[in-house]
């Protein structure tokens, strides 16, 4: 078996030589570290940039790992994962080793990806059928607006149920109207600078910058439930409001990544350029989905915020490249946790961003 560091050069020079050089580092990061069996949330991240076909390093596909080695079954008559659900997933392992840190992101997953609500999965505790798991997530879903941690939590549930049910689900279509006003609320201070022609809108952990990935998953669920024709007609000007908030969103966080770059110092400098790519790549992703959930028509103006968003995630790809973080993995594994994840996770999203933007 090749070295990992031959191993990544001979997958970035070899197979897919169209593909751009720092979108082929992104895949291979993908591929090679998104494998780990013992790690079901890089496994579903795997899912999301290389597909439902994803295979974990023991050769079993990903989406059989995650449901055969990680689903639990609750023994209890009203507890542990939803008023009378049967089935759940941890949120993370007694290690720490992240499962599914927000509710419904694995089943998010697989059904995003395509699998087929009819697949059985074996489990600890015998079959049960990507339907059973998705039927179970809705009767344990209820609706608390008035949280704030609810807000934070319920995009990977939302992005589930909008590619499920129809917007005559009035129980659902009340619950995404809810979320755009939730946008809305959280976008507000970043309208207010898009409609004064502010350059930038601070990053305080305020608003959208609160959840998790700046609310780009957030986004993407509730305007994804657009595709909708009625939905679309109904929410309108405002929902263009809130496309325009989002290509604001470029040039002002990269003017602040930028000044962070140049003041941070050498200690800071990887966790920037991690920081570039999450947003970089979250934002090519979120952007494709408009493009096929909404069948989204960027204007010229448009495509150059998307042309520009990957020759940023390029430039920041490279920097890490340079620092030699893809083949540095191991090291930085137990001391610096979080970014060793989020050179994982991050790298299956932009992957997925930049293949939605041939």
């Amino acid at each position: 078996m090749l070295p990992l560091g031959l191993l990544t050069l001979s997958l970035t020079t070899g197979a897919t030589a169209a593909r751009p050089y720092a979108h082929q580092l992104l895949h291979d990061q993908c591929l090679l570290f998104a494998a780990d069996p013992k790690n079901p949330w890089a496994l579903a991240h795997g899912i999301t940039g290389l597909g439902a076909n994803f295979v974990a390093a023991d050769g079993r596909k990903a989406s059989e790992v995650m449901v055969h080695d990680f689903l639990l079954e609750n023994r209890l008559p009203d507890g542990g994962f939803g008023p009378g659900a049967h089935y759940g997933f941890a949120r993370y392992a007694p290690d720490g080793t992240p499962i599914e840190p927000h509710t419904n992101l694995i089943l998010k997953t697989l059904v995003l990806a395509g699998v087929p609500l009819s697949t059985r999965f074996a489990t600890s505790f015998g079959s049960v059928t990507l339907q059973q798991l998705t039927d179970e997530a809705r009767r344990g879903f209820v609706h608390v607006p008035q949280s704030e941690e609810y807000w934070k939590d319920v995009a990977w549930t939302l992005d589930l149920f909008s590619q499920l049910y129809p917007p005559g689900d009035a129980e659902l279509s009340k619950v995404m109207d809810d979320a755009l006003a939730e946008l809305e609320k959280d976008d507000a201070e970043l309208a207010a600078g898009l409609d004064a022609g502010a350059s930038a809108v601070p990053k305080r952990k305020q608003g959208i910058y609160a959840h998790s990935c700046g609310g780009l998953h957030f986004v993407q669920a509730v305007l994804g439930w657009a595709r909708f024709p009625e939905v679309r007609k109904k929410w309108g000007a405002r929902m263009d409001q809130e496309i325009a908030v989002l290509l604001y969103r470029l040039d002002s966080e990269r003017q602040q990544y930028d000044a962070a770059l140049q003041q941070g110092g050498a200690q800071y400098r990887l966790q920037v350029l991690t920081q570039m790519v999450k947003f970089y790549g979250h934002f090519l992703e979120t952007t494709a989905r408009l493009k096929t959930d909404l069948h989204w028509s960027p204007n010229a103006q448009q495509q150059q915020t998307v042309a520009k968003a990957k020759a940023l995630l390029d430039n920041a790809v490279r920097q890490l490249d340079a620092d030699h973080a893809f083949t540095s993995m191991e090291k930085i594994k137990k001391p610096q946790r979080q970014i060793y994840l989020d050179l994982i996770g991050d790298s299956c999203h932009a992957t997925h961003g930049w293949d939605g933007w041939p």
